[in-house]
């Protein structure tokens, strides 16, 4: 497997820069495989999401739409991938930011009972507000 940083696969998402798209093209479909995979850290999906909102200005929904794409491409494995799909249902449920749903559900798979949050917002995820 071989890390791959956000602005690799951002690049790969986005086709903005022609010569890192390029890069980032080539790298993802020709040298990786689903034997040698590439490897998307939760940081990096974070990173990914929050990008492409407040850099791209991509709705809520393309974001979803994206990091699903990752999700079911076959040279690319995503950390804790089955969380990762539960918190993209959790946002999709409360139309809310995907790196809350991805902090609660990661603290109940850690055996949080809770999650306290000032984000009025993350409450509709089921954050209680301090």
């Amino acid at each position: 497997m071989i890390g791959l940083d956000t602005n690799v696969v951002v690049r790969y998402l986005m086709q903005d820069d022609p010569v890192q798209a390029a890069r980032a093209n080539a790298f993802i479909e020709e040298e990786l495989s689903a034997g040698q995979p590439g490897f998307i850290s939760l940081v990096v999906l974070a990173e990914i999401a929050w990008v492409l909102r407040a850099c791209y200005g991509i709705g809520r929904v393309d974001v979803t739409r994206a990091l699903r794409a990752l999700l079911e491409t076959r040279q690319l494995r995503v950390e804790r991938a089955a969380l990762v799909v539960r918190a993209l249902r959790r946002q999709v449920a409360a139309n809310a930011d995907f790196s809350d749903a991805l902090i609660i559900e990661l603290a109940w798979a850690h055996g949080c009972q809770e999650v306290v949050s000032f984000d009025r917002k993350a409450r509709g995820l089921g954050m209680r507000g301090l």
